[in-house]
């Protein structure tokens, strides 16, 4: 591997770690409404707010109802902890797992069709399809998304986990992991390679013709219209790819119940729990999956009561 190559394979690599969510294009005008809920038990809450990973500086500021929320938890949960996000290993942590490995090639996993509009996408965007090819298709994915976000304008520093991660730092509260990188990326390289196409073929989808779409399901997040993102986006992955959806969404939500229940069941202050908005919307995400477990359930959301 030359040097160039591999700076540029770590810069991606290390950007994607913060890519999980919805590509977004513009800001809007109107003041951001957040996707916050608040679970509650008979001594202690966690608040739930649903994350972008990545944002503009020109989404700030947010709601005075986040901020209420931070101030009112003692700790905060994210999907990795800061320590991880901000581990100069991880980058490399994340090409190893996704390196290719076995017989055949990028080109075999693929196949013609979707070969053929990698190789379009590939040479009309600067993209090095023969690096690229060293891995495995869920990466590629993720690289294509990810430059698309890049000229989007989309800047990681200025993701909504990013922001939340200082603040603590700065307040000194302790800032925790839901999940391990390597689990993350035990998930994405165990995926399925009919999976790992799906994920490459929705990206290739956005790139070519989701401008339009991104930039609804952008606006949606920041009116904090939880319907709209439930049935533009969540709804329309999980009929179209299912066990990608299952795997990306419900088995880690299902994975995290039990460490909500555990800050719950502590009786020495709230939790603050940062996550990507998907795993918070419809039947199943944590906030449906926390009601029908008994604990109290209210939308946090001042702005929506002024419009009810």
């Amino acid at each position: 591997m030359t040097q160039r190559m591999a700076g540029w394979i770590r810069r991606i690599a290390f950007v994607m770690v913060l890519a999980a969510g919805i590509p977004q294009v513009h800001a809007e005008a109107g003041p951001h409404v957040p996707l916050l809920w608040k679970v509650s038990d008979a001594d202690s809450a966690i608040y739930l707010l649903g994350s972008f990973h990545l944002l503009r500086a020109s989404d700030y500021p947010l709601s005075a109802d986040t901020e209420v929320a931070f101030d009112d938890s003692d700790r905060v949960l994210f999907e990795l902890s800061p320590e991880e996000m901000n581990s100069p290993s991880l980058p490399l942590q994340m090409m190893r797992s996704a390196r290719r490995s076995g017989d055949g090639d990028l080109r075999d996993d693929l196949g013609p069709e979707l070969w053929a509009r990698l190789e379009a996408y590939a040479a009309g965007n600067g993209l090095p399809l023969a690096h690229l090819a060293l891995f495995d298709p869920w990466f590629v994915g993720m690289s294509v998304t990810l430059l698309e976000m890049a000229r989007q304008g989309l800047d990681p520093a200025s993701g909504l986990d990013r922001h939340f991660m200082h603040k603590a730092a700065q307040a000194g509260k302790p800032a925790l992991g839901l999940e391990l990188a390597s689990e993350q990326f035990a998930m994405l390289s165990g995926m399925g390679k009919q999976e790992q196409r799906q994920m490459l073929d929705e990206a290739l989808d956005l790139a070519e013709n989701g401008s339009e779409q991104t930039a609804r399901l952008h606006a949606a997040w920041r009116a904090g219209d939880a319907d709209t993102l439930w049935n533009d986006m969540a709804l329309s992955m999980r009929h179209d790819y299912p066990a990608l959806y299952r795997q990306i969404n419900v088995e880690r939500n299902d994975a995290w119940l039990p460490r909500l229940e555990q800050e719950l069941a502590r009786s020495d202050g709230n939790t603050l729990v940062v996550v990507g908005a998907l795993h918070l919307l419809g039947e199943d995400g944590v906030v449906e999956k926390l009601r029908a477990r008994g604990f109290a359930v209210e939308r946090i959301c001042s702005a929506c009561a002024v419009h009810e």
